[in-house]
Formats: structure tokens, sequence, C-alpha cells
């Protein structure tokens, strides 16, 4: 990891990082909780690693990154979707939007607030997609 992703990581965790963490890790909690949310359990805990640490990493299409299809990038996936966005994808999404809100009234938030729209984004639809580092989504 380069000097400015640490410095941006460590930046982040003090600007909501930590506590999106939080809120992604209790997502996946409560998906463990509830029977329908156990697939989805895995994946807000791997989103909850990319929150900690966003700078260095970028989220990718499953499919485009692989090559090929699979059960979460076809229409059960559009399934899967909705129902993550039923029970946890709009409130996390709401707290990123917030975040980022607060964030882009100053200058120095701006690249915190951004990161935040993308978390949001991915709060909303994360089946089919997958976490990889810059450069293997260079690759």
């Amino acid at each position: 990891m380069g000097a400015l992703r640490f410095l941006l990581n460590v930046l982040w965790i003090f600007t909501g990082g930590l506590w999106m963490t939080a809120a992604w890790l209790i997502a996946g909690l409560v998906m463990a909780i509830t029977i329908i949310g156990l697939p989805w359990t895995r994946a807000a805990f791997n989103i909850a690693l990319y929150t900690f640490l966003p700078f260095g990493h970028r989220v990718v299409s499953r499919a485009e990154f692989t090559g090929r299809e699979d059960v979460g990038t076809g229409p059960l996936g559009l399934i899967g979707n909705v129902i993550w966005f039923v029970l946890a994808g709009w409130w996390l999404a709401l707290i990123h939007i917030l975040h980022a809100i607060c964030l882009a009234v100053t200058i120095i938030g701006i690249p915190f607030a951004w990161a935040h729209l993308k978390l949001a984004k991915i709060a909303l639809w994360p089946v089919g997609r997958m976490i990889v580092t810059v450069e293997e989504a260079a690759s």
C-alpha cells in the first residue's frame, strides 16, 4: 500500500469509516440471525472490511472480472439484491449519504464524501459484485 493510500485510509477511519464498518458488521449479524438473510452475511462482512480500508480497492462486477456468469450475476442476483435492499440496503445507503453530506461541506472532506457515495451505491445493490485491489482491477 502506498503512502497516500495509507494516509487516506487512516483519515478515513476518523471520518466515518469506523462507524460505517460497525454498521456493516451489525448488518451482517442481523443477516446471520434471520434465516432469510443468511446468504448475505459473508458479503456484508466482506464489504465491512472494504468499508474499513476503501482506498486502494475497487468494487467490480463479478461477471466482468471473471468473464463468466454465475448464480449471483443473473436473475437470482436481481432477486437477491431486492431482498438485500429491503432488509438492510436502504438504511446502510442512507447512513452513507448522510456521512457524505456532512463531509462534503469541507474541501478536505470531499474525497471521503465521494467514498461514502460509492459505498452507498454498493449498499443498495451488492449481489454480483466483488472487491479487488486497484492493481487487480487494472489488469
